[in-house]
């Protein structure tokens, strides 16, 4: 089994509805992303996948939600913007745009500060 981790970023602002705290109110964070992606085995070219096309991807993706209010997108309008939502968000769209019959995305983890994080992966 292999894996690859890409790290990438997207600042964004939020707020968090039902907190009843300092996260209640408008701020920001920028958001350091963990992608993780696993294989059974390499392509023709000794690879799990070109770093490049994750990068790639993900920049696609993440440009949809850098310099957003998190709150007002749609995928946010039902469920509060937390770093845990937002893995979970990640991981959907980029699972849907890397996985394939060799690769899967494995895990995303979103860190809204040096010291917290959560993540997101497939179980088992």
């Amino acid at each position: 089994m292999y894996e690859l981790k890409v790290i990438t970023q997207f600042a964004a602002a939020h707020r968090l509805d039902n907190f009843y705290g300092k996260c209640e109110a408008l701020h920001g964070h920028n958001w350091k992303v963990e992608i993780f992606l696993r294989a059974d085995g390499l392509d023709e070219a000794g690879l799990v996948m070109d770093f490049g096309k994750i990068k790639s991807r993900a920049h696609e993706i993440l440009s949809e939600i850098d310099h957003t209010f998190l709150n007002e997108l749609p995928a946010f309008k039902t469920q509060n913007p937390s770093s845990e939502n937002i893995a979970r968000y990640l991981f959907e769209r980029l699972g849907a745009a890397i996985n394939n019959d060799r690769v899967t995305v494995s895990r995303i983890s979103v860190w809204e500060s040096d010291n917290t994080s959560a993540s997101y992966f497939l179980a088992g």
